[in-house]
């Protein structure tokens, strides 16, 4: 009888290690805010190319800094774009770069050629202006 409450006990042991190894959890990106800056650019404007880059870096940059807190300015001097992106420190690197993804698309869903934008969402939050800022 004695083995039996230890061969149970073990099996309930391995069971719940192996369900713990597969348990996976979504970022939770629920928009808590979007804030856009009144000022606009237009299509041609130097900071265009200065933002595609400084959000593509901060997209690529944030899941791999400890801590997800990634701050960047863009390398382009006539039309700087500063930005920072951070993420739930208890995600992935996976769930923190799906999360950016979604706080991107919230944030250009609202704030379409602006010189400045904010999105701030459960798991994560993107900023990009125009001019160093202190997040």
């Amino acid at each position: 009888m004695g083995y039996t409450k230890i061969s149970v006990r073990v099996l309930v042991i391995v069971l719940l290690g192996l369900l713990c190894s597969v348990v996976r959890s979504d970022p939770r990106t629920t928009v808590m805010s979007v804030l856009c800056n009144s000022g606009v650019y237009t299509k041609g404007d130097p900071f265009a190319i200065s933002l595609s880059y400084i959000l593509a870096d901060l997209e690529a940059g944030t899941p791999n800094q400890k801590g997800y807190d990634y701050h960047n300015i863009s390398p382009y001097p006539n039309a700087f774009a500063y930005g920072h992106a951070a993420c739930n420190k208890n995600l992935t690197t996976s769930d923190c770069s799906t999360c950016l993804g979604a706080a991107k698309t919230a944030m250009f869903g609202t704030c379409e050629s602006r010189i400045g934008a904010r999105a701030v969402l459960y798991d994560c939050t993107i900023r990009y202006e125009q001019y160093p800022f202190d997040d």
